[in-house]
């Protein structure tokens, strides 16, 4: 169980805007992710097949799909030039302005969105979610939680975080004198123009909202 120590709530705000390293949990990576890489950029179709480009780099990589995540079928569906937060592999080509492989093992996360390299609180977020109607949104943290709601003031409150059997995470506090519970499940996703492989739900009391996550820069894997 990981426990977040309670904040004041005017401590807790700032720090969803400021800079802090990506070790979020305290462990060393597991043994399968030996000599892969997390990245984020930009995903595009070339007549060879899918091409990833770094955030603020132009080297390219072609992307071959070792991992099964099939990257082509939901790209297609998308569009043709998409945000993609992927890890696998990475290796460059001795040829200079030639492509290097991706050997693609994870993707996280594909959408239109094309300001999504510049999102400032990604490297600080443990988990994102988000869902509608009506509309609200959850950033976790190490030192966290926000939780914004259509019609109802923000918060942001201290955690406790556990591990569900099935892969699936729980968040909850009790802070402010009520439970609000924010429940992750490994599940594919799709909001509007993003995909994701992690489900949401939002519960307070006897209301439940749901949908889509994905893991945040924090979280590291």
């Amino acid at each position: 169980m990981h426990a977040v120590r309670p904040l004041l709530l005017a401590t807790l705000l700032p720090l969803f805007a400021g800079c802090q390293l990506f070790d979020f949990m305290g462990h060393d990576a597991p043994a399968e992710l030996s000599g892969q890489t997390r990245m984020q950029g930009t995903l595009t179709a070339g007549e060879s097949g899918l091409l990833f480009t770094p955030c603020d780099s132009s080297r390219t990589f072609r992307v071959t799909d070792n991992g099964a995540t099939g990257i082509a079928e939901e790209a297609a569906g998308l569009g043709d030039t998409l945000f993609a937060d992927v890890r696998g592999r990475f290796d460059g080509n001795t040829v200079e302005g030639s492509a290097g492989e991706l050997n693609l093992q994870t993707l996280y996360r594909l959408e239109q969105a094309t300001g999504a390299c510049k999102d400032p609180n990604f490297k600080l977020s443990g988990y994102y979610a988000q869902g509608h109607g009506p509309e609200w949104a959850v950033r976790v943290s190490p030192n966290g939680m926000k939780v914004e709601r259509e019609g109802q003031p923000d918060l942001a409150l201290p955690y406790v975080q556990e591990q569900m059997p099935g892969g699936g995470t729980s968040l909850s506090s009790e802070a402010n004198h009520q439970r609000i519970e924010l429940w992750i499940a490994p599940q594919r996703c799709v909001d509007g123009a993003r995909l994701t492989f992690l489900s949401a739900e939002l519960r307070q009391g006897d209301q439940v909202q749901r949908g889509c996550a994905y893991p945040g820069g924090a979280q590291g894997q």
